[in-house]
């Protein structure tokens, strides 16, 4: 089924546009891929949390069905991780809405929400999901705050526009270990079975933090998949990104750069497409560079001349380029060179492409001295209104396989978001994924399937787009919460199971980390 036509108009319509600053801070990338590594396992990760993790209750309501109850803590990240976390996330902020009387004191159900795009505080979730699910199935709910959201969001932040790459991985660490102390503040007070839930961002994240429980826990991602890599990189989520200056970056610092590629991987195989387009080229990148090495004999009888006009076509009164940006690639417009798209030929003289591509090469220019020639090459072979800067960037045509920056991307998402990378949740009976089948902001196709990674799963289709679904399927995602409780309760009772144990206490975490808070 092609991409809903409605999620890209709605996507244009916005003006939220992420990762404006860039990348983020080389020492907080290094730190956080490194903590992904413990995260991911459920072992090591659930040590992370004590058992006593203190919760502090701050606001109490009780209404005729239901009572309110607010609450916060401190993001435990914070203590793992210090000065990470930005200081107005570092206190988690969360409600819970549970009904004044339960229908069995030994079937207490309580479910985690977490927050997709966009969706700050918590009036949102609390009337479209918690208040329904409290009346129809007498199922509690604990609405958490993301960090960079709502009462967690940093002053110099505009909606939610997420100023760097690496807010994205703090955001996931905060709402996985956050999770595990929500959980265990549950079990404390006596509710079970328990489950954690999610639109969109908040499915995956909630799938991400359901991986590190070492009991059956129910869980219900709604319209997220296996990784966010797609997401940023073909869905229409990656035209509000800031290609340019990630770009930029990325090629500011070569050591930085190979130090952390080496860091992360893609799980799958997402430049299939553009590696089959490369290879049916009707003349090959080793042709042309060949002709390159044809005419260097010509380009030594130029050397000594000063003029530039019988390389460069000049914009304004034959100027000379040396006086401007002399990239032919970003700026100028090669009259003459076009691209038929049927037969991916070059109207060009062989020996003219190779005079504009080898004055590059002796220009030297600083503004891109790491530029791969086959980036460059592919800048001169695509049609000119590719080239055109002023242009919006549409990196799932014609421009998103030329950029090695998103080649990083993709890597740094899937290294921390996709779910291979993760445990398998203990029971995945208990799980139930909604997914849009003409979904344009979480593409599906490259990625690995939800049923192949937690076999056992139930994956549900809906015959509709991420927005049309959101809007008009609040209750199907509804009635798979209250179904997969159902599942939980006929298994398991109120029998959770015990795993793994996590004997540190808050006090022993405190001493650990006593240097990093005080």
């Amino acid at each position: 089924m092609p991409p809903s036509k409605l999620d890209s108009l709605y996507r244009r319509m916005l003006i939220t546009r992420f990762f404006e600053k860039g990348w983020g801070k080389p020492e907080n990338l290094r730190r956080v891929f490194q903590f992904r590594k413990i995260i991911s396992s459920r072992e090591s990760c659930f040590k992370l949390v004590p058992r006593d993790y203190p919760v502090e209750i701050t606001k109490k309501e009780i209404s005729g069905e239901s009572t309110l109850i607010e609450g916060q803590f401190l993001t435990p990240l914070e203590l793992h991780l210090p000065g990470v976390v930005p200081k107005a996330s570092q206190q988690a902020h969360f409600q819970l809405l549970i009904p004044n009387k339960w229908k069995s004191e030994k079937h207490k159900p309580v479910c985690i929400h977490l927050a997709g795009t966009g969706d700050h505080f918590f009036w949102r979730r609390r009337n479209f999901v918690a208040k329904p699910l409290l009346k129809t199935a007498n199922i509690g709910s604990i609405i958490l705050e993301n960090p960079f959201y709502g009462l967690r969001k940093p002053t110099d932040q505009t909606r939610s526009n997420l100023h760097n790459v690496s807010d994205i991985f703090v955001m996931g660490g905060c709402l996985i270990l956050e999770c595990l102390v929500l959980l265990h503040w549950c079990e404390r007070n006596g509710f079970g079975p328990l489950g954690v839930t999610g639109l969109s961002m908040g499915g995956h994240m909630a799938s991400l933090a359901a991986t590190n429980w070492p009991k059956p826990l129910v869980l219900v991602p709604c319209l997220s998949w296996s990784t966010a890599s797609a997401v940023f990189t073909t869905g229409v989520m990656s035209q509000s990104i800031n290609w340019d200056m990630l770009e930029t970056q990325y090629f500011s610092d070569g050591q930085y750069r190979e130090r952390l590629s080496k860091m992360v991987t893609v799980i799958d195989d997402a430049f299939s497409a553009g590696q089959s387009f490369i290879k049916n080229f009707n003349q090959s990148l080793h042709e042309l560079k060949e002709d390159i090495s044809d005419t260097r004999k010509i380009q030594e009888d130029e050397r000594n001349s000063n003029t530039c006009g019988d390389i460069y076509e000049t914009q304004a009164g034959g100027s000379c380029p040396q006086d401007a940006d002399s990239s032919i690639f970003l700026t100028k417009s090669l009259k003459n060179s076009k691209l038929d798209s049927d037969n991916l030929t070059i109207d060009n003289s062989k020996q003219d492409l190779s005079q504009k591509v080898n004055a590059i090469e002796k220009e030297g220019l600083p503004k891109e001295p790491t530029k791969s020639t086959l980036t460059n090459l592919m800048k001169f072979i695509l049609p000119l209104s590719a080239q055109n800067k002023s242009d919006k960037i549409d990196i799932t045509k014609t421009n998103w396989w030329e950029r090695e920056a998103l080649q990083f991307m993709r890597g740094m998402m899937d290294e921390c978001t996709h779910l291979k990378n993760f445990s398998v949740p203990f029971d995945t009976s208990l799980i139930i994924a909604v997914c849009a089948k003409d979904d344009a902001y979480v593409p599906r196709e490259g990625c690995s399937s939800l049923e192949d990674i937690w076999p056992g799963a139930e994956v549900r289709y809906l015959d509709a787009g991420h927005v049309s679904a959101y809007v008009l399927h609040q209750k199907l995602f509804r009635s798979c919460i209250i179904e997969a409780f159902d599942r939980a309760k006929k298994v398991y009772g109120k029998d959770t199971g015990e795993d793994l144990k996590c004997d540190t206490t808050y006090q022993q975490l405190l001493k650990k980390y006593d240097k990093n808070i005080s």
